[in-house]
């Protein structure tokens, strides 16, 4: 009995997450544009967490190759590709000095691209992966034909915008006129 309620407890959760990403896009896009005030510290755990992620990533992606070769190529790409469009998406945020500090706004096109190329791959992913099982007779070929290289590649290009758009967005802070705090009355 209890080997069937924690089934059905998983099945509830996987259901209620697909029900849910539609939700969860759409609040990635709202917050992924808003202006926001930069602070040091957010700034430098942001740059620092992304990095570390990017970093296990490729180590991941480099211990998988043996069984999916081109995993660690494909994932290299697209961190690098990533790191391009973070070049692009500095270029295009806008910029505001504040007498209470910096505030940046992404820009609006890139955070919706980026938003996209994870439900793409999401729902690409989903689909490859579902025909490739109903087609395999075992599981190295449905792995195989689950195209996930393509699917750590477009993480990798994901991770690779934030790593470079957190690590301008330290450098353009530390370049910002010092902030003069307004007195209280």
């Amino acid at each position: 009995m209890p080997l069937i309620a924690a089934v059905l407890v998983l099945f509830g959760v996987l259901a209620l997450s697909v029900l849910l990403l539609p939700l969860s896009l759409i609040q990635r896009y709202r917050l992924g544009t808003r202006r926001r005030l930069v602070r040091g510290w957010v700034t430098s755990l942001n740059f620092l967490g992304v990095s570390i992620s990017a970093s296990l990533f490729l180590l991941s992606a480099a211990a998988m190759s043996p069984w999916l070769p081109g995993t660690f190529t494909y994932s290299a790409g697209g961190l690098m590709v990533g790191g391009l469009i973070g070049i692009l998406g500095l270029a295009l945020t806008r910029w505001e000095s504040t007498p209470s500090g910096l505030h940046y706004t992404p820009s609006r096109v890139l955070v919706l691209g980026l938003t996209l190329v994870i439900l793409g791959r999401l729902l690409y992913g989903i689909s490859r992966s579902w025909q490739a099982w109903s087609d395999a007779r075992d599981t190295a070929a449905w792995l195989h034909g689950s195209g996930a290289q393509g699917s750590l590649a477009a993480g990798a290009a994901v991770l690779g915008y934030y790593v470079v758009y957190w690590a301008g967005v330290r450098r353009r802070l530390k370049r910002a006129p010092p902030v003069r705090r307004l007195p209280r009355r």
